[in-house]
C-alpha cells in the first residue's frame, strides 16, 4: 500500500482561519487550492511527499457545523522530545493555547489544540507502536 495516499475532507466555517492554525500553528504547506469549483472554495495543506493531506472546503452560500463532539481528533505522534516541544511552542507562538483533552489519556503525555471548527489536533510526545 506504500502507493496509497490519504486525503482528510472537511468543511469549515472559517477557510482563512484553519489554514491560519494548520499553517502558521502546525507547520503544515499550502499544497494547493481551488475557488468555486461547482460552488466550492477549498485549500490542501500537508507536507510536500507525506502520504496524507488535509483538505478544507466552503461551500458558498452554506455555514459548516461545528465539530459534533470534543472527541474528533487527529492525533500526531511526535517521539523526539525536543520536536515535540518545538511543534507545543509553535502553536502558542501562533496564538492557539492547548485545552484539556475530552479524554484525559491524551494530557498524560501530549497537548491538544482546538481549530476554529472545534475539532482538536493531539501532539502526543510518543512514538505509534503498532
Amino acid at each position: 500500500m506504500d502507493t496509497v495516499k490519504l486525503r482528510v475532507a472537511r468543511p469549515t466555517r472559517d477557510l482563512e482561519a484553519v489554514v491560519r492554525f494548520y499553517r502558521d500553528g502546525l507547520g503544515f504547506e499550502v499544497l494547493g487550492g481551488f475557488e468555486d469549483h461547482a460552488g466550492f472554495d477549498g485549500v490542501m495543506l500537508g507536507h510536500p511527499g507525506a502520504p496524507y493531506h488535509l483538505e478544507f472546503t466552503v461551500e458558498r452560500g452554506h455555514e459548516a457545523p461545528r465539530a459534533p463532539t470534543e472527541d474528533h481528533l487527529l492525533v500526531f505522534y511526535v517521539p523526539d522530545p525536543e520536536a515535540w516541544t518545538a511543534r507545543v511552542r509553535r502553536m502558542e507562538a501562533a496564538g492557539f493555547a492547548a485545552v484539556p483533552s475530552r479524554n484525559p489519556y491524551w494530557d498524560a503525555h501530549g497537548r491538544t489544540f482546538e481549530d476554529p471548527d472545534g475539532y482538536r489536533v493531539v501532539l502526543q510526545r510518543a512514538a505509534w507502536t503498532r
